[in-house]
């Protein structure tokens, strides 16, 4: 029983760097998703195909592999910059925790942008011409019509996605990046109760899980509402 609140107390430390990449990556997704998906529907010529050999590259490669590739070839890309151009850029000041960041960041984005551009297409095109028949400017209606109901249609689609960040955070650890999974290894190879210590991560996982799900349950009723209201 000590045991078990030890490993508890422990891998709880973890907890907050899991909760952070998460986040950052789920923020940087949408804001960045979004305009990948406008530039996608716009048919935006070169910077469409940019994004198209992007989003297929980030979500047929595995994280692990994205996670190694910036670890480490930012601090050599870095070194050949300063060389090159003659910058004073310290490679150091790329922490795992910020290598963590931006991979994560990068790898939602490739997955938000191809669910949000769903959602936009989901809006109904009927809408958006009644909308400009009264003179309404582009930006009102994207702002009040388009994009709530894309992300209402989108939501189910970032709530899977948030949960899939929330679990890949445990490939962090190959990076030294301080999370659940790496708290959670290090017990474990400490006390040889690999069974235990590893359950209990498993249920810290769960539980973020299903927090994450209370959430999103709770949005999901609610833009089912607003759904309804703007289509009658």
């Amino acid at each position: 029983m000590t045991f078990i609140m030890y490993t508890i107390t422990e891998v709880l430390k973890g907890v907050p760097n899991t909760i952070l990449i998460s986040i950052v990556a789920i923020i940087v997704g949408l804001c960045m998703g979004l305009i990948f998906a406008m530039i996608r529907l716009k048919r935006i010529p070169v910077l469409s195909q940019m994004i198209i050999i992007y989003n297929s590259f980030f979500r047929s490669t595995p994280l692990i592999v994205q996670l190694f590739i910036v670890y480490y070839g930012l601090p050599t890309l870095i070194l050949y910059s300063n060389k090159l151009l003659h910058w004073h850029i310290n490679p150091d000041l790329f922490s795992p925790l910020i290598i963590a960041f931006i991979v994560f960041s990068l790898h939602a984005i490739a997955y938000l942008s191809e669910s949000i551009k769903g959602g936009l297409q989901s809006v109904e095109v009927d809408q958006i011409e009644a909308a400009q028949s009264v003179g309404l400017s582009k930006y009102y209606i994207y702002k009040e019509i388009v994009l709530p109901q894309a992300f209402a249609y989108a939501l189910p689609n970032i709530e899977n996605q948030f949960i899939m960040l929330i679990k890949g955070t445990s490939l962090a650890f190959a990076v030294q990046v301080t999370e659940i999974m790496a708290v959670s290894h290090v017990i474990a190879n400490e006390g040889y109760r690999f069974i235990t210590v590893y359950s209990v991560a498993a249920i810290f996982y769960w539980l973020l899980a299903i927090g994450l799900e209370y959430i999103f349950n709770k949005m999901e009723n609610r833009t089912t509402r607003y759904i309804k209201t703007s289509t009658t």
